[in-house]
């Protein structure tokens, strides 16, 4: 009897112990927030099979024709204004055309990416990428994230009076602004995410700033659009115009100096000029060293770790780029609304 009263008094204790415990709070984590929201995120799925390099190619291509119709398709509802563009040097970077749909070009997904990856880097948002379900809910975070961006920047744009007076647009055009940025961002974000799946070529991001750089550099070389420059009519394209100042005028010599010097178009010095640098960044594009790597676990095995000299490639420049856009526009916002301020 003794032992029984001893089992039962013990067990007693043992249920009111376990009875006093508190229950175990689970660890609030920032990534939780995204998950009602994945459900209605955009997304592009994953390839379940090894993707073709001509299907990788056709899905490039038709990705860089979306682009570039996007880049020509102007919004509708603006006021068409012959001020300065703010953004003139900083849009061969950010892939943007002013007055069109890619008018916020790459600069949402720039700053999302780097807002995000600042937040994991100072563990301010808790991210373990060897996790499945933290990487689905990083990526999530970071596509809400581009989204909330784009639609502010793009309430941003109207309400700055980007494309005029508010008041002069009125309430419906201005919602119709916001509209097509929006959506056109989202088309950039869904591009992007379709060429990172693997199912494209390379990364939207560069894809989208080459083809800006390349479109630019054409159209400045090719162009057939007529300037009056005071002199008579000229062609804006550098070497349409090389060819037309050397036939139309009997001063061959003088023709051939105006084509490479002229001051008020794209000449010949800058085209070759811009030529020169870039067999010059593709042949730097080739130097790398070679670290000597050591294994701990099995001795004598060495080996060797290539590193490129250009290994940070264009990123520095596109975030910096990115980071300054977005400090003058919300200057510029802020110096017109308080201005007596």
């Amino acid at each position: 009897s003794d032992f029984g009263s001893g089992v039962e008094l013990r067990g007693r204790r043992q249920l009111s112990g376990s009875g006093s415990r508190a229950p175990t709070m689970a660890k609030f984590r920032v990534l939780n927030i995204v998950k009602p929201c994945m459900c209605v995120l955009p997304e592009v799925t994953t390839p379940d099979r090894r993707i073709p390099f001509r299907e990788k190619v056709l899905w490039t291509a038709l990705s860089l024709f979306v682009f570039l119709v996007c880049s020509q398709i102007p919004l509708y509802g603006i006021s068409v204004g012959k001020a300065a563009d703010p953004f003139y040097w900083m849009r061969v970077i950010l892939a943007s055309n002013r007055g069109t749909l890619m008018e916020l070009g790459i600069s949402p997904i720039i700053t999302s990416g780097m807002l995000m990856q600042f937040l994991a880097g100072s563990k301010i948002i808790e991210v373990d990428q060897s996790l499945k379900e933290d990487r689905a809910l990083f990526s999530g975070a970071q596509k809400l994230v581009g989204l909330s961006i784009t639609l502010g920047q793009a309430v941003a744009y109207v309400l700055s009076g980007m494309y005029g007076d508010l008041k002069d647009l009125g309430a419906g055009n201005a919602i119709l602004i916001i509209m097509q940025l929006f959506a056109a961002g989202v088309v950039v974000l869904m591009l992007d995410e379709l060429l990172q799946k693997g199912y494209g070529l390379g990364s939207g991001i560069s894809l989208f700033i080459a083809t800006n750089i390349c479109e630019t550099i054409v159209w400045k070389a090719f162009s057939f659009i007529t300037l009056n420059t005071g002199k008579g009519v000229e062609f804006e394209g550098a070497v349409i115009a090389l060819f037309h100042l050397f036939f139309s005028r009997s001063d061959k010599f003088g023709a051939i100096k105006e084509a490479f010097y002229r001051q008020n178009a794209p000449n010949l010095t800058s085209l070759l000029a811009t030529l020169l640098l870039f067999f010059v960044v593709i042949y730097f594009q080739g130097f790398r060293v070679d670290l000597p790597v050591k294994y701990q676990k099995i001795r004598g095995q060495q080996g060797s770790y290539p590193i490129k000299l250009f290994y940070t490639s264009n990123i520095p420049i596109i975030l910096q780029t990115a980071l300054v856009s977005n400090l003058y526009f919300f200057s510029q916002l802020l110096y017109r609304r308080f201005k007596s301020n």
